[in-house]
């Protein structure tokens, strides 16, 4: 398994060589960040410039491709301007999510705000409702469920923030930390994880009905 500390040293310093203090922040979110990942788990970079251009692109590109694991390397790029006007709900878990290597994010915490958070958890669990009740009816696919039901821990982080003023970054020490409707969407999304799926319709069904029924409550509170 890759040790995901050296990548990032040298991938940081592969940025860094090629676009100096162009460079504003480098950073890891995902499962690698917070060291949940598999061997095959994706490195999700961050990688902010002082602006963003097709040929900056490119130049980031053929860093990219110089450097091991490339098939797993996706992640965020961006110019800081666009970043610092980017909509706060989604700087939300974008922020707390992302461990720096070089530079820092600490500009945007003015915009993080209850009203970014209230609409964080909002926006996700509109998003969920109608993906469930769309696969429901039409897809009837367990792939997609469970595609929803990590889309509703990453919610279920921001809401346990709100609660408690604390945001807990991995996903096991956070299932530790809730109870009722979130403790189930943790214990299935970690169930579907661990490849154990629904293996009947009506398995599907309850599972699917659990996260609808979370979902509306969180948009009409």
């Amino acid at each position: 398994m890759t040790d995901i500390t050296k990548w990032m040293e040298d991938f940081a310093e592969a940025v860094k060589a090629a676009f100096g203090e162009r460079v504003v922040f480098i950073g890891l979110q995902g499962s690698r960040g917070r060291g949940e990942a598999g061997p095959d788990s994706d490195i999700d970079t961050v990688v902010i410039f002082d602006r963003l251009d097709m040929e900056t692109l490119a130049a980031y590109e053929k860093v990219l491709d110089g450097l091991p694991d490339r098939k797993l390397v996706c992640g965020f790029v961006s110019g800081r301007e666009e970043l610092l006007c980017w909509e706060p709900s989604d700087l939300f878990q974008f922020y707390f999510d992302t461990s720096p290597v070089f530079g820092s994010l600490d500009e945007l915490k003015p915009l993080l705000t209850e009203e970014a958070a209230a609409r964080a958890v909002k926006t996700a669990a509109c998003n969920i409702y109608h993906g469930c009740i769309h696969n429901v009816l039409h897809e009837k696919e367990p792939e997609i469920l469970k595609a929803l039901y990590k889309s509703a821990v990453f919610a279920v982080q921001t809401l346990h923030y709100r609660k408690t003023g604390v945001y807990i970054k991995k996903h096991a020490d956070l299932r530790d930390a809730v109870s009722g409707e979130e403790l189930e969407i943790m214990e299935t999304a970690e169930a579907f994880r661990a490849g154990k799926m629904p293996s009947s319709p009506g398995d599907f069904e309850t599972a699917s009905w659990r996260l609808i029924s979370w979902a509306r409550k969180q948009i009409v509170s």
